[in-house]
């Protein structure tokens, strides 16, 4: 079974950083992309930031371009999003997916995303 649980969470000053973790467990291998998606109340999830395992690989938000880094360990199907700069616009539940094992190409469609976690709220206060 597969489960993807993330970590990370909290509330923070604007200005300030936080480190989110995702693990992902349970599929064959762990060659697939995975993402960050985030979502407020009665708005539709959004893409953050995506990564493939092929190097290189990393896809951001305009919003959050320059100010997020998303990183992983191939090894370990562990992804991070370390966020920096924080803004009260960036407030939210940050929730990880994972591809299906075998797809690695990093996308921003939701639907290509076969696993989700239950998320994570960060809220940044100004």
């Amino acid at each position: 079974q597969v489960q993807v649980v993330e970590s990370g969470g909290g509330v923070v000053q604007a200005g300030g950083s936080l480190r989110l973790s995702c693990a992902a467990t349970g599929q064959s291998s762990a060659n697939y992309a995975m993402a960050w998606f985030r979502q407020v109340p009665e708005k539709a999830r959004d893409f953050v930031a995506a990564i493939s395992t092929v190097a290189g690989s990393e896809y951001y938000a305009a919003s959050v371009k320059g100010r997020f880094t998303i990183s992983r360990d191939g090894a370990e199907a562990t992804m991070y999003l370390q966020m920096n700069n924080l803004k009260p616009e960036d407030t939210g539940v940050y929730t990880c997916a994972a591809r299906r094992a075998g797809l690695v190409t990093a996308t921003t469609q939701q639907d290509r995303y076969a696993f989700w976690g239950e998320g994570t709220q960060v809220t940044v206060s100004s």
